[in-house]
């Protein structure tokens, strides 16, 4: 069951990372139209701005299930530090409790939202505001799953504690050195006893 999850989760944050890129990459280009046209070519578009804006709300609500997925949010590293080796786990529960109630309020107000102003039109474009408010609760809920995720893979112990790219444990790193090295050390020596020993 929960290797079925992880599964889905891993599909689900990878699709919400595309849609993000997707969403940047037209966001991006409908700002360069609209410098072109207003500045090059003396007539403003009246569309490509209130686009532009649309995606790029997506882009950054997909890109936090990523974010929170892969723990890449601005963690204070010192907290991490002064809290015990052994209790880590639970500061992940802690904040991981924590984001799951920011992004459940943020989930269940943006469907207030969208429904609220759905009957609002898009200037230039004649479509509901509402696609744009219904960012906030869709990548609020991939997010939520993608930190669901990530408090199971750390409780089985498939993914270190802790923020991603940190030097917090140390220890961690030496033992791993220390286990690749005596496996190397071991190919050696069977190497070695295969070929007859050392050569002068």
């Amino acid at each position: 069951m929960l290797s079925w999850f992880l599964r889905l989760e891993s599909r689900l944050t990878r699709l919400a990372l595309v849609i993000a890129v997707v969403m940047l990459i037209i966001s991006v280009s409908l700002g360069f139209f609209q410098v072109l046209t207003r500045f090059i070519f003396n007539a403003p578009s009246t569309w490509s701005e209130v686009i532009s804006r649309s995606t790029m709300i997506w882009c950054v609500f997909m890109g936090a299930a990523a974010t929170f997925r892969g723990g890449y949010m601005m963690a204070v590293e010192l907290v991490y530090k002064l809290v015990p080796r052994r209790t880590l786990l639970a500061l992940e529960i802690v904040i991981g409790a924590c984001c799951l109630l920011v992004l459940g309020v943020l989930m269940v107000y943006g469907i207030q939202m969208t429904l609220r102003v759905r009957s609002q039109m898009l200037s230039g474009l004649g479509m509901s505001i509402a696609w744009s408010y219904a960012a906030i609760p869709t990548g609020s809920a991939f997010a939520m799953v993608a930190v669901i995720a990530r408090l199971i893979s750390q409780g089985l112990g498939l993914e270190k504690l802790g923020p991603e790219n940190s030097n917090l444990a140390p220890e961690v790193d030496a033992d791993v050195v220390q286990q690749a090295s005596s496996t190397l050390a071991e190919g050696e020596a069977g190497h070695r006893s295969v070929n007859g020993g050392d050569r002068p």
